[in-house]
């Protein structure tokens, strides 16, 4: 029985080894293979200066992060973000690679950040820090080796920096070093929406799963990045009714439905979201806790633990984000019986596109967006049918099944590999 009070529920990388504890310990894993997966394989810390616009010239902390590569090269997004710090890299690096593994696809985990606040930077500002970081980390990065990709704060135009600057590095064009770029050096089409659609295919499964029609449903998506916003947009045009939005400034609700477009092209003008009229404001926390059939946390990690989780509505949470949900508070929505789809399995469109991506540069060969979206489909609803039969297999939650999966194939390939010499 695993002592769930050494762990601190504020902390990601406790919840991440928490919730790897869970399941390793059904998997009855030789020691040595549990001790050798959880841990990260490399980690690497740059310090580096950046000249900002006015001449202040201030020195930053990046981390980059390769938590496992039995399966394949390193696999994760960078983010700048205040927050970042090497535990939180640490923790998104091993959920990199339970994602990887769960929906099957040949990549290891890693992750990737620097501790700044790029909402307050220049164009220029934030492209020397991309390239400045990148040419920091170049030697351990490839696309053999460690694939970066998009994540918080960052995005395609970042990634073609990335791609300028590794390629400066290596003395010929690189594209395959990074995913989530432009189309014109190499992007995937449907990367974009990839996460988003994603999370909507694994909904579709869940909603039959507890006999939920999805057309008319209340969905509430918190966070209006990339994942969120194009989720509420996706879901919107299927008939669902988005009740509520939010995004770092706070959220909004409205029982009637809102539109998702109306509601960015509200913001893009205002620069404020609460103040959209058509809805009434409320908090990040009340969001979280609005009447609703579905809910997609799609901000940050550590939105709902054991102080809220008990005043969940909704009857599916869909993890946009990575690790939203405390192992705390897993145990309660599970008592209440809400159907958690978690993140390592509900965001992997992201990943699995990327992987797609990679393959096509590699191949010199592209496919079409249906291509790409089928075969999205596809690993997806196989996936989630490989972590459904688990979880009523051994009557647990879907999250300790999907580790439990996703484990026992990392550790399956350490038991092949073997120790060398």
């Amino acid at each position: 029985m695993i002592d769930k009070s050494r762990y601190d529920e504020s902390k990601p990388l406790d919840m991440h080894n928490l919730q790897f504890d869970v399941a390793a310990a059904k998997l009855n894993l030789e020691p040595w293979i549990a001790a050798k997966i959880k841990q990260p394989r490399r980690e690497l810390t740059v310090s580096f200066p950046l000249r900002y616009d006015d001449g202040r010239i201030e020195l930053l902390t990046g981390y980059r992060v390769q938590h496992n590569t039995l399966r394949g090269p390193g696999k994760g997004g960078i983010r700048f973000h205040p927050q970042v710090d090497l535990d939180e890299v640490r923790a998104l690096a091993g959920w990199m690679t339970w994602k990887c593994a769960v929906v099957d696809i040949p990549f290891g985990g890693a992750k990737g950040g620097v501790t700044c606040d790029p909402t307050t930077m220049s164009l220029a500002e934030k492209e020397r820090l991309t390239r400045r970081y990148i040419w920091e980390i170049s030697p351990i990065i490839g696309p053999e080796q460690d694939i970066p990709a998009p994540d918080v704060n960052t995005d395609a135009q970042v990634m073609a920096w990335v791609v300028d600057t590794y390629s400066v590095f290596k003395s010929y064009t690189c594209n395959s070093v990074v995913t989530g770029k432009p189309l014109s050096i190499g992007g995937s089409l449907g990367r974009l929406k990839a996460t988003s659609q994603g999370c909507v295919y694994v909904l579709a499964e869940a909603a039959r799963a507890v006999g939920l029609n999805l057309d008319g449903c209340r969905v509430v998506v918190q966070g209006m990045g990339n994942v969120g916003y194009h989720a509420a947009e996706i879901l919107h045009d299927a008939g669902a009714v988005v009740v509520g939005m939010s995004n770092v400034q706070g959220g909004l609700y409205n029982p009637g439905g809102l539109d998702p477009r109306r509601v960015l092209e509200h913001f893009q003008v205002t620069g404020d979201i609460t103040t959209y009229p058509e809805a009434q404001a409320v908090t990040n926390q009340e969001l979280l806790e609005l009447p609703c059939e579905v809910l997609i946390p799609a901000a940050l990690e550590g939105q709902i633990g054991r102080s809220n989780a008990e005043r969940v509505q909704a009857k599916i949470i869909v993890e946009g984000a990575n690790g939203p949900t405390s192992p705390f508070a897993d145990d309660i929505l599970y008592d209440k019986g809400v159907f958690v789809v978690p993140d390592i399995l509900a965001n992997a469109g992201g990943v699995t596109v990327s992987y797609f991506e990679w393959v096509q540069n590699l191949q010199k060969l592209f496919w079409t967006e249906d291509d790409v979206n089928q075969k999205l489909r596809d690993i997806l609803v196989r996936s989630f049918g490989e972590v459904h039969a688990v979880a009523r297999q051994e009557k647990i939650n879907m999250r300790t099944a999907a580790y439990m999966l996703a484990i026992g194939r990392v550790a399956e390939a350490k038991r092949v590999r073997g120790i060398f010499p």
